[in-house]
């Protein structure tokens, strides 16, 4: 089988195909040490925990790091800018502090007397409730702590 063209066109003839190459920087794809946090191109060292960033390091000074202070806290080594606020153990919702906050350990809440935990948290209440009363000829048969309530029979 042959291809004959017709009438003076010009045989078929494949031209180059031009392929533009964009290079992307690779700076950013290098990970930062497990004490390090990425700001820009640099990899700074963390603050301890109970502190935060007052400024973070340059390609010639450290990470300069302050206390939390005024019911703020910071439980992890971080590069964080803000110390978090400390959670509020608030009466109302029948809570009492457990454990009082410090600029590292957070705030844990745990019921009042005579409450149950309503929500609990990993270590302590977020809400609590009061235990139900036992009628005449009822006894108290599971008391109630976290996250279960008094049963009576």
């Amino acid at each position: 089988l042959s291809i004959h063209s017709h009438q003076g066109a010009p045989p078929h003839s494949q031209k180059p195909v031009p392929i533009i190459l964009v290079l992307v920087s690779i700076g950013s794809c290098i990970a930062c040490g497990r004490a390090e946090y990425r700001i820009g191109d640099e990899c700074c060292p963390m603050c301890s925990l109970g502190r935060h960033v007052h400024k973070h390091c340059t390609e010639f000074t450290s990470t300069s790091c302050v206390p939390c202070v005024d019911s703020t806290f910071l439980d992890e080594p971080n590069g964080l800018m803000k110390c978090k606020v400390c959670t509020n153990c608030d009466a109302g919702f029948g809570l009492m502090v457990k454990q009082p906050c410090t600029p590292s350990p957070h705030s844990v809440c745990g019921p009042l007397e005579g409450l149950y935990c309503l929500d609990p948290t990993k270590d302590g209440c977020r809400a609590a409730q009061r235990h139900s009363s036992c009628k005449p000829g009822q006894y108290i048969s599971h008391t109630g702590w976290s996250p279960q309530h008094s049963l009576n029979h």
